[in-house]
């Protein structure tokens, strides 16, 4: 339990420092522009606005996979190391089971072995590995017909082991996946690997292909009907579902109980967030100034964003409860009667950055089962 102690220091700071920042009523760029002690914080500040919640909404239906995913085709199967075949020469049952009938189908197969060769009778050594099953089928039908007048040969896979897919995290089952003939859909592969329920983050499953890593929000294909059926994968893919743990907004200001707030596996928007909390301190907030600060840690490749409520007026909460979250943003609800805002977006950056890497490290010495 000594994550909790660790924890709760970590939300003592970042309420502490809400208090140091001394935001003000009102932020704004002309104010900031005024400022050169911000001049090395990229940000851009953005209210939330009817414009805003619909151009979010056309993005998410715009891009729910990744164009790169969606534009792979299967190839041909391609036999490797571990897959058993099945060699059949019609009318020549000494080629096709030569111990002869009895046994299981794997011992009168023939495992390719892990150079990519087997042997075959008549044709001695023979490199498979790289081959597909009709490559293969014209090169013993050519190499037997020395040997026999017009040879019918077929060629089947008994068993595959030579392509595979990994997957780890939120699965009820992470052993590795085979890949067959048949090629394999996303939606295929995490329903035999079973998601669990209870623990996984649907928004975050991770695809590492060739060193790159696409992110995929299976909460939101189920909610736009897209099919997961799309998406094939291929040797040496590996899936990863984020925990539900790493789901979750952090909240501090002027609200009742600053806290983190775990999503769970539902959607969650900025009313819900607030309300969870107690709402906005009726006494010491200013309720123009209520923030969600995200993309901090990732200020080296692109400018955090800014967004601003104002909760003046009780249409905004329409918009609030239309704003989605994301994993790790930063909820700051601002006090009332203060101007120093260059202070305020000076440190908060920071401080937020550095609150984000320590709840990574403890994510990271969760102990699960």
């Amino acid at each position: 339990m000594k994550l909790i102690p660790r924890l709760l220091s970590i939300l003592a700071a970042l309420v502490l420092g809400g208090c140091m920042f001394a935001p003000g009523q009102h932020l704004s760029h002309s104010q900031l522009d005024q400022d050169p002690s911000v001049d090395n914080i990229r940000f851009d500040l953005v209210p939330i606005t009817t414009t805003l919640l619909r151009t979010q909404k056309n993005e998410r239906k715009l891009a729910p996979v990744p164009q790169e995913l969606l534009d792979y085709q299967p190839e041909p199967y391609r036999i490797g190391p571990g897959d058993v075949l099945f060699v059949t020469v019609w009318d020549q049952p000494e080629l096709t089971s030569p111990a002869g009938t009895e046994g299981t189908s794997d011992v009168r197969g023939r495992q390719v072995r892990a150079d990519g060769t087997m042997f075959y009778p008549y044709v001695g050594e023979l490199r498979v590995g790289g081959l597909t099953v009709e490559a293969l089928r014209s090169t013993l039908t050519q190499r037997l017909a020395r040997f026999i007048d017009d040879p019918q040969v077929d060629v089947s896979i008994i068993r595959h082991a030579a392509r595979k897919v990994t997957l780890s995290g939120a699965f009820e089952d992470t052993s590795e996946q085979v890949l067959t003939t048949t090629p394999s859909t996303l939606l295929q592969v995490v329903g035999r690997a079973r998601v669990q329920k209870a623990e996984a983050n649907l928004s975050e499953l991770i695809l590492r292909r060739d060193g790159d890593d696409y992110v995929i929000d299976l909460d939101e294909l189920d909610r736009t009907g897209f099919r997961a059926g799309s998406v094939y994968l291929r040797d040496g893919d590996h899936l990863h579902l984020a925990y539900s743990t790493s789901k979750r907004v952090f909240v501090t200001g002027e609200v009742p109980t600053p806290a983190v707030v775990p999503f769970g596996n539902n959607r969650l928007t900025l009313t819900e967030v607030l309300t969870r909390l107690g709402g906005l301190s009726q006494v010491t907030s200013s309720a123009e100034a209520v923030y969600v600060i995200r993309g901090v840690q990732t200020l080296d490749q692109e400018p955090a964003k800014i967004f601003q409520l104002d909760a003046r007026s009780p249409t905004s909460y329409v918009l609030a409860d239309h704003f989605h979250m994301e994993a790790r943003d930063v909820v700051f609800v601002g006090a009332s009667g203060i101007t120093r805002w260059n202070r305020f977006i000076s440190q908060l950056i920071p401080t937020t950055t550095g609150v984000l890497q320590d709840l990574d490290w403890i994510d990271a010495n969760i102990v699960r089962p």
